[in-house]
């Protein structure tokens, strides 16, 4: 069949759906990993809710599976390889099979660069960058062994333009962003047929915006906390911040088949934030 046919008889719906593919979140106790958890939930997939919070984490396997939905918990510390491991094994023996990868886990704080300690820098390499590695790492051969799948590695729009106040922020979604495209050309054969693209998110209202180590100095600053997002979201275009929701349907698109040309590619969801 011709591309133009196949084009023709290109359907969304069935093209959108990641029924009963396995899905591993990281980070999916809370903001957009959660968001993307229950996304992908209510389309039918199997969702693996994997953090660092047990609480928490369990919280939302519960909400998603008294709907209805398949999901699943495990504690998993990113930044450990042995961690990785297990989590993988655990699927392995229960789900047999990895379909997609949302590598979401994150921290971030600020502060002048001559003042971060080296022991802060590499807390946060650890989280941000090698849980991005690790998780990516184990991830290939068992999508291999899987038929394939789509890796998604959530950067930001600070690893696209710098930050006078987030150097080591900036570093390390900088490096997810090359990392993603390093790999995904590692992968891209039909033999492989792993896709690895990556999210670029603005602001956003998560609870991580908020945790960011100068979020408490900047609300002082602008006066209290309505005027403090009040400025946040006058520094993109749209004038607002998005919803976790909003970077979740990007990250289903990736996770789906209406992007199956896409790989080694960043979408950045920041209200036009990097177009000034």
């Amino acid at each position: 069949m011709s591309i133009n046919n196949s084009l023709n008889h290109f359907n969304v719906s069935s093209a959108v759906n990641i029924k009963s593919k396995v899905s591993l979140i990281t980070g999916a106790s809370s903001g957009i990993g959660k968001a993307t958890a229950n996304l992908f939930a209510r389309i039918g997939a199997i969702v693996m809710i994997a953090d660092i919070d047990e609480e928490r984490g369990k919280e939302v396997t519960r909400e998603i599976s008294t709907q209805g939905f398949v999901a699943d918990f495990i504690k998993l510390d990113v930044t450990d390889e042995a961690s990785w491991v297990s989590a993988y094994e655990y699927i392995s023996n229960q789900y047999h099979q990895l379909n997609i990868l949302v590598n979401n886990a994150g921290i971030a704080f600020g502060g002048s660069v001559t003042e971060l300690s080296l022991q802060d820098w590499r807390h946060l390499m650890a989280v941000n960058l090698d849980g991005v590695f690790l998780g990516t790492k184990h991830a290939i051969p068992f999508m291999q062994k899987s038929g394939g799948g789509s890796i998604i590695n959530v950067s930001s729009a600070a690893g696209i333009v710098g930050s006078s106040t987030a150097a080591a922020y900036c570093a390390s979604k900088g490096g997810v962003r090359l990392f993603t495209k390093a790999v995904a050309l590692e992968c891209a054969s039909a033999k492989n047929n792993i896709r690895v693209n990556s999210i670029h998110p603005g602001p956003v209202a998560t609870p991580m915006f908020e945790k960011g180590s100068t979020w408490n100095d900047f609300v002082k600053q602008m006066g209290g906390i309505d005027e403090a997002w009040k400025k946040v979201s006058e520094s993109t275009p749209l004038g607002r911040v998005a919803e976790p929701q909003e970077i979740a349907n990007a990250i289903l698109f990736l996770a789906s088949d209406l992007s199956s040309y896409m790989t080694g590619s960043e979408i950045i969801i920041d209200g036009g934030f990097t177009a000034q």
